[in-house]
């Protein structure tokens, strides 16, 4: 098949968080099945300088009124071609990954109209379109509704990566993607007499999925739903929504042979798992000789990553004598929280606060155990890739976590949403760490889990093969 997948952000170009390592590592695992991958992405100004040269250009018009003139570079991951897409009005002044939402729906119907007409310069329609996330949301709108009769046997699926963030937006939203009024119906794409970039893909895509199965059904409930558990029901009881677990690229997150760590390691040798223990230690000024575990923790700095958990329980786990280690950038007052606790335990607590994916790396290999207490979490990377490197991760059971954590085996795991219970999952990590052979034969476990893309990716082809079907039944 001929699979275009659309993202806003793709790892190593553009980060925020996991859908870039999906949109970085998932396309060549469909590559390596043998099908012809390309990846399209804004080209960001930290990504593409003067001295890159477009392949070609071209006039967008989003609207009869707005019309951009779109430059088109290209790159690659691997064997995977990437198509970068941009006009002097959007994506371009973006000069570091921390600013890549910083722009409205504009910039995104703007960002669908020119994926479709690149692909009609060049020739190439595809099979199948994968669109990620709100920001694509218009995407398979635009190919049922603008695209030329190329685009009639192209089917679409879209991914929802966190149903949170939804692209919620008023009414004018039909003018400015230049479709007519008649579209604005509740079965169509109206939402609550607005416009609802999410809701329209749901409508518009073929098939819908979420980053894990347990989210997909998690999303059909009042809790989880956002305001939209009634259409994600219907959709799940209709087949339209699954769910398929995400992988990790276990080329890049490998102990073996990640440059950035102070010594390689495996599972069937741990002695350079401690010595990147004790050089991040030492790089950060922790005491290296208390036999102290430590925790570590690489995520945004939010209530849904549980840092409210964490920080109601922190004294306790530090009066346990644990070391903790936070990397991330986020809500102000998790961060101030975090500040405080390294100033009153300056012997147990390092906190940074940036976006910084080598050190990610160091604490991945550095840690003993990594905390992931999220209220909700529709996939998670942090877990596996702490798994990768012989962290033993402790999650709370939702989404993603549910589905690739499972206690005693390659983790701890808790139900409840109390920092009590958190404290308690801890003190029994606590336990098993000290055993010494129980906790080497759990760290071995971790490390031998499969989290490639290697199933998933399969997976992605027979739900591609389904909305090829059900395109070919709505044709006839």
């Amino acid at each position: 098949m001929k699979i275009l997948f659309v993202s806003v952000e793709v790892a190593p170009f553009a980060k925020v968080g996991g859908l870039a390592d999906v949109a970085g590592s998932l396309p060549k695992a469909l590559k390596a099945l043998g099908h012809d991958v390309r990846i399209v992405m804004p080209a960001y100004g930290m990504v593409v300088g003067s001295d890159d040269k477009p392949v070609e250009s071209f006039t967008t018009h989003v609207n009869v009124h707005d019309s951009y003139s779109t430059i088109v570079y290209k790159d690659a991951i691997g064997d995977v071609p990437v198509v970068m897409i941009n006009c002097d009005e959007f994506f371009k002044q973006t000069q570091k990954s921390e600013e890549l939402y910083a722009y409205g729906k504009e910039a995104y119907l703007y960002f669908s109209a020119a994926v479709i007409q690149q692909c009609e310069a060049e020739g190439w329609i595809p099979d199948v379109v994968h669109a990620n996330d709100w920001h694509t949301g218009f995407l398979p709108v635009f190919i049922r509704e603008k695209a030329s009769q190329k685009w009639d046997n192209t089917a679409s699926i879209f991914t929802i990566h966190n149903l949170k963030y939804q692209g919620e937006f008023d009414k004018d939203t039909l003018r400015q993607a230049g479709l007519p009024e008649s579209l604005f119906t509740m079965e169509k794409l109206e939402t609550f007499g607005g416009v609802n970039f999410i809701k329209s893909a749901c409508v518009y895509a073929d098939k819908v999925n979420t980053v894990s199965p347990s989210y997909a059904d998690e999303i059909t409930t009042p809790e989880y739903g956002a305001g939209q558990w009634g259409l994600m029901g219907a959709m799940r009881k209709s087949g339209k929504l699954s769910g398929i677990l995400n992988g990790i690229d276990t080329v890049f997150f490998n102990p073996t042979q990640d440059p950035v760590i102070a010594a390689p390691f495996n599972s069937n040798d741990l002695s350079g798992k401690a010595k990147c223990k004790e050089a991040l230690q030492t790089e950060f000024g922790l005491p290296t000789e208390t036999g102290a575990p430590l925790l570590g923790i690489v995520s945004r700095l939010s209530d849904q990553k549980g840092f409210d958990l964490i920080i109601k329980q922190a004294y306790g786990m530090l009066a346990l004598g644990c070391q903790f280690f936070a990397l991330g950038t986020g809500d102000p007052w998790a961060a101030e929280h975090l500040r405080q606790l390294q100033e009153d335990w300056p012997d147990q607590v390092r906190f940074v606060e940036r976006y910084d994916a080598p050190l990610a790396n160091k604490i991945y290999a550095g840690s003993d155990m990594f905390l992931m207490p999220s209220a909700f979490e529709p996939c998670g990377l942090g877990q596996m890739i702490a798994c990768a490197y012989g962290t033993v991760p402790i999650v709370r059971q939702t989404g993603g976590l549910a589905d690739s954590i499972f206690d005693g085996k390659n983790g701890f795991v808790f139900e409840e949403k109390s920092a009590r219970v958190l404290l308690d999952t801890i003190q029994r990590a606590l336990s098993v760490y000290k055993s010494g052979p129980e906790w080497e034969a759990l760290v071995q476990r971790c490390m031998n889990t499969d989290f490639s893309w290697d199933k998933s990716a399969k997976l992605y082809v027979e739900l591609y093969m389904q909305a090829l079907q059900s395109r070919s039944l709505v044709k006839s």
